[in-house]
């Protein structure tokens, strides 16, 4: 099993995505610069971490979108490879078109760094397979952009097509329908602003991210 994560210049959490990989899958992820036109071969599992790339000119992650490796990574998502984007990540996902809708400046302008609940919506895929339907779990958050905004009916089809895997239980940023994370219509890519790989072992204070992990790793051996 192989999993990469992408980095970027201004990202902070490609190294604890990393580790989150490494411990879950028993193998180091590939590091890829966001540079770089290609993937490694064989590629199962691609992260696309937080923090600031590009120093989030512009708008967050309108500008690592246009990065090299992005093509290929959306290429690999066409083809069914998952793909993981948290935080920053997902505003990149957004801005590629992998998902729909648009990160915004936190409805209440500040920065939000702490511990929230969010509330389990679908478990019914590879990444949130190991929850239970409307079980509350807390996981951290640290952004500025994070208010998911979308369309009524893109926000609709979300729901309806159980797009939606996790939402805020108090809305910290202003998201539209307490949006926390969204899944792709395949179920292989998942895009989310809080930080599961900052929730993995009891040292962070809990484990409620671990199961997302378990679950992918789980998800991967089942389709081998």
């Amino acid at each position: 099993m192989k999993s990469a994560v992408i980095v970027f210049p201004g990202s902070n959490c490609d190294r604890d995505l990393a580790v989150a990989f490494e411990q879950i899958t028993g193998t180091a992820p590939a590091m890829v610069w966001h540079g770089d036109s290609a993937l490694p071969e064989g590629i199962d599992l691609i992260g696309v971490p937080g923090g600031f790339s590009y120093g989030d000119y512009l708008r967050s992650g309108a500008m690592a979108a246009r990065s090299p490796v992005m093509q290929a990574v959306a290429q690999a998502a066409e083809r069914g490879t998952f793909v993981f984007g948290v935080c920053n990540g997902f505003q990149v996902l957004t801005e590629t078109g992998l998902l729909p809708g648009a990160l915004m400046r936190n409805a209440g302008i500040h920065f939000v760094c702490r511990d929230v609940k969010l509330t389990v919506d679908n478990t019914q895929s590879a990444f949130t397979a190991k929850y239970e339907a409307g079980e509350t779990i807390t996981i951290p958050v640290a952004h500025h952009d994070g208010n998911y905004f979308a369309d009524d009916a893109t926000l609709d089809r979300l729901e309806g097509e159980g797009r939606v895997a996790f939402r805020y239980a108090e809305n910290v940023n202003g998201s539209a329908r307490n949006i926390a994370g969204i899944l792709n219509d395949a179920g292989n890519v998942l895009g989310m602003m809080p930080h599961p790989e900052r929730m993995i072992e009891p040292a962070h204070g809990g484990t409620d991210g671990r199961r997302l992990f378990e679950g992918l790793v789980e998800g991967l051996l089942t389709r081998a």
